[in-house]
């Protein structure tokens, strides 16, 4: 038997369910918001993510899908959002425009990790990207958006996780005083530790290996090597997450692992499950320095990301299948060659007419087709037999109060909707 590759997983009953309620909340939302979607291809050339997540990253080192393809070119698919969206701004120079672009995605991404709960190969996350503006005010709205599109989805008592990367002069500035700090200790630490002090320090801190250690614990913090306009920005940002009421907290050690973030950089957690790794629903910041790396204008960018497969999971925690379960407003039911003629046709009418509508087709006895309302939670029952049909009558049936009534087969459609 042929069976899915390790690391994906296959979405359907219930979970698909879920899957659609999280799509519909999160285009709602984006249209709220004014963001308009993008989808950018699942495969882009390599150098794209080398440049912009980093030669030294995890994701490039370890987790990236990459293959040449028949024309010999280096191509990999799509381990993160930001970077295509990125490119995509560039190469139709949408910068010219005058306007800031305000972007969503809901795509799949790949990664060869082990999978996990929560943390699969292939995986989709949804997310946005605001391009062209570098207000801090754009920061609280970003925040506030993956704040409160959590809350959306019914999830709550979170809390934003925030930091400040800050500048260029910041950034070296506190990689001095880290390699200094970590100097004498680096042996203690992880292979891949050992190997980043050389490379690159500020991913020791996102080490999940090390993530425990008193070393790390004890490391310099950024904001405290911050130079007066990082921290007057950083702290702008803050008062403007007041004013927008969501909940925070200074967290020194949120550092992510992309090479690209610059200045505020913050995670979104649940805090009813604080004793699990999987409390991190959502992250992301800003990289004013991405654009011009990949070849595009000096401009400011910020986003952020959540993983879908995290965020179901937490919903089936708080039990929200029993808000989002199939139900079918009206069941049409027949048993007779002739009656089945109508039933396609009423059946087709109301569909047109915007009615979840179902019928069998298993040639199901009456008794069967009841069994099958029931559990599709049919609200309605159209009841057709040949004696009502012949005098232009159709059954319409309450499923819940069983009250029922015989209308007129004209008017079906309209008796239907009125019921409903």
């Amino acid at each position: 038997m042929i069976t899915k590759p390790k690391g994906t997983t296959d979405i359907t009953g219930n979970d698909a369910l879920l899957w659609e309620y999280v799509n519909q909340v999160v285009s709602t939302m984006a249209q709220t918001y004014n963001y308009e979607f993008i989808r950018t291809p699942v495969f882009e050339s390599s150098e794209l993510f080398h440049r912009s997540v980093g030669e030294t990253s995890d994701i490039v080192q370890k987790e990236t899908y990459d293959f040449k393809d028949k024309g010999d070119r280096n191509l990999t698919l799509r381990p993160e959002g930001t970077a295509g969206v990125v490119r995509s701004y560039i190469e139709n120079k949408c910068y010219a425009e005058p306007d800031v672009k305000k972007y969503y995605y809901n795509e799949t991404m790949y990664r060869y990790e082990r999978p996990q709960t929560g943390r699969m190969r292939e995986f989709t996350q949804f997310g946005v990207e605001v391009l062209g503006s570098n207000d801090p005010l754009v920061d609280a709205e970003v925040i506030s958006f993956q704040y409160y599109i959590l809350n959306a989805l019914h999830i709550e008592n979170l809390q934003v996780n925030i930091n400040s990367l800050g500048d260029a002069e910041s950034r070296l500035n506190y990689k001095e005083a880290l390699v200094k700090y970590l100097e004498p200790h680096i042996n203690n630490l992880c292979e891949d530790c050992r190997e980043r002090f050389k490379t690159n320090p500020l991913r020791i801190l996102d080490c999940k290996v090390d993530a425990d250690s008193e070393i790390l614990k004890n490391a310099p913090k950024t904001i405290d090597y911050l130079n007066k306009e990082s921290k007057e920005r950083f702290e702008t940002v803050l008062k403007y997450l007041d004013i927008l009421d969501v909940d925070y907290e200074v967290n020194p050690r949120i550092v992510r692992g992309l090479d690209y973030y610059d200045h505020t950089v913050f995670e979104i957690v649940s805090l009813d499950n604080m004793d699990t790794k999987a409390n991190v629903l959502g992250a992301g910041g800003r990289y004013n320095k991405l654009i011009k790396e990949l070849d595009g204008p000096e401009s400011y960018g910020i986003g952020w990301a959540c993983g879908m497969d995290r965020i179901i999971n937490m919903l089936k925690e708080i039990n929200l299948y029993k808000d989002v379960k199939k139900q079918v407003e009206c069941y049409v039911m027949y048993v007779s060659e002739e009656e089945k003629m109508y039933a396609l046709e009423i059946t087709q009418n109301l569909r047109l007419n915007g009615v979840v509508t179902e019928t069998d087709c298993l040639n199901k006895g009456l008794k069967g087709q009841f069994k099958q309302a029931d559990r599709l939670n049919a609200k309605l029952l159209v009841i057709l037999n040949n004696e009502d049909l012949s005098k232009g009558l159709v059954n319409i049936k309450d499923n819940a109060t069983k009250d029922e009534e015989k209308v007129d087969l004209d008017e079906v459609v309209e008796q239907v909707i009125g019921r409903l």
